[in-house]
């Protein structure tokens, strides 16, 4: 169902998101090594938002050949 992966896939934004933002807090506090922890985190999050906005976008593709 197209609104599943939807949905999947605007959590993995979200956490992505989240991550960017601890990642940029840590930063600007000077703690470098929990910026990275949480960039890494951030960049998965991202890899797997990519993939779940695919799948997405085919469920659509093929619901509205319907």
């Amino acid at each position: 169902m197209p609104k599943d992966h939807h949905n999947t896939a605007a959590d993995h934004h979200e956490k992505a998101a989240k991550s960017h933002r601890a990642a940029a807090e840590h930063h600007s506090k000077g703690d470098h090594e929990a910026g990275l922890r949480h960039s890494g985190e951030a960049q998965e999050q991202s890899k797997n938002a990519h993939q779940h906005s695919q799948d997405a976008y085919n469920k659509s593709a093929l619901a509205a050949k319907k």
